[in-house]
């Protein structure tokens, strides 16, 4: 097999199939391609995350993933309604679990206002109006703008739209390794493309190290669940706490699901390999002693971390979990929620020259080739407008 599309984008995740659409519009006579390793879409992440459409105001204004957010949350909402996918415009409440936490409600409130986003400063009573279960100390934030999608179906209907656009999406079919030039290695093959973009997702930092990229990061994975309601757990909308914003995550807070069930989570457990779903699936020695190594410095040199692993391997306890819900919602019984969803896998990149997290996208590449490295939550909101950054800096790079 010998191809040579004059783009190739490495993995289908929401990401690169939005990056892949973005190059069809933007390059109209141009061949574009994309390869996935596995046999069907939506896999790890763009299929496994919490569906929820955010709507940018946990950011500072001077971060890509403000801009992203806010317009991806008007975008990908109008493409959903356009495309006929299921959206529940459910809206979220952030709660104050007591005065000490009114700080944080207004810095949101700033956010939101230097980020062009909608957000309400609403009483309690006000609160309950809008959801009757809900439990916040004398003030709580409404925002309307906040939605619920089912993932996998967005990413089904993206790849419909740009396989009719003429965009060719191949399953089964893994990155092997480069070849000699742009060559990529592909079973049964090569790919030589006139430009790759890099999409990879848990995999980014491997294939753009074969390119003379991510020489100081490599991806860190984190696990995530949540944990499922009874039937009787029904919310009219997402609860959130105030977050630490210090802290990566944003904290235990109710989902509620497109179709009506609501969810608790997620947990973010330091993973011990990059595909760690569950028991020994696709386990690797290498990759295991690898990250380990990583989560060891970064424990005894970090105390953010220490307090996140302690706080995590509490959380992985579904009587815990439901304990620390409880703090947002009346109800809320740990006899209620048994049901752990299907586990996440966060691909978080690292910054090895600091020992810490990167927090924003973060992209590398030039005249031949780009590397989406750090595409971390929201990124499944930022996509469109995001994929709309990538081609412009592949234009950039070749001009």
């Amino acid at each position: 097999m010998s191809h040579t599309p004059d783009f190739l984008v490495v993995g289908a995740g929401i990401v690169g199939l939005t990056v892949a659409r973005a190059l069809a519009r933007e390059h109209p006579d141009a061949s574009v391609m994309v390869i996935d390793k596995e046999p069907a879409l939506a896999e790890h992440a763009s299929g496994r995350n919490s569906g929820v459409l955010h709507a940018g105001f946990y950011y500072t204004a001077d971060s890509l993933k403000a801009r992203f957010t806010r317009d991806g949350n008007r975008q990908l909402t109008a493409w959903c309604e356009a495309r006929g996918v299921p959206v529940r415009r459910c809206g979220k409440l952030v709660v104050a679990r007591d005065a000490t936490e009114h700080a944080g409600l207004d810095e949101l409130l700033a956010r939101g206002k230097r980020n062009g986003v909608e957000l309400v400063e609403i009483t309690e009573a006000e609160a309950r109006e809008i959801e009757p279960r809900v439990l916040t100390s004398e003030r709580a934030l409404w925002s309307p703008t906040t939605s619920s999608v089912d993932p996998s179906e967005v990413v089904r209907a993206l790849a419909e739209e740009i396989r009719d656009a003429g965009v060719v999406v191949r399953t089964s079919t893994p990155y092997l390794g480069r070849a000699e030039g742009l060559r990529v290695r592909v079973p049964g093959g090569e790919i030589e493309p006139g430009y790759l973009i890099n999409c990879a997702g848990l995999y980014a930092d491997r294939v753009a190290r074969d390119f003379g990229f991510s020489k100081h990061y490599a991806i860190l994975p984190f696990k995530g669940l949540y944990l499922y309601g009874d039937d009787d757990q029904a919310l009219r909308t997402n609860i959130y706490p105030v977050p630490d914003l210090g802290m990566p995550f944003l904290g235990v807070h109710f989902t509620v699901t497109v179709d009506g069930h609501v969810k608790i989570g997620p947990t973010a457990l330091p993973a011990f390999w990059r595909e760690n779903y569950g028991g020994l699936h696709r386990f690797s020695l290498v990759e295991m002693v690898q990250v380990l190594s990583a989560e060891a410095r970064m424990f005894l040199t970090d105390a953010t971390f220490r307090r996140l692993a302690r706080e995590e391997i509490d959380k992985s306890f579904r009587t815990r979990l439901a304990r620390r819900a409880a703090g947002l919602a009346t109800g809320v019984e740990p006899s209620s929620y048994r049901r752990w969803g299907r586990p996440g896998i966060r691909a978080q990149l690292l910054d090895r020259r600091t020992g810490s997290l990167v927090m924003d996208f973060l992209v590398e590449g030039d005249d031949r080739s780009l590397h989406v490295l750090n595409a971390v939550s929201p990124a499944f909101t930022c996509a469109l407008p995001f994929a709309d950054h990538v081609v412009g800096r592949v234009a950039e790079l070749c001009s």
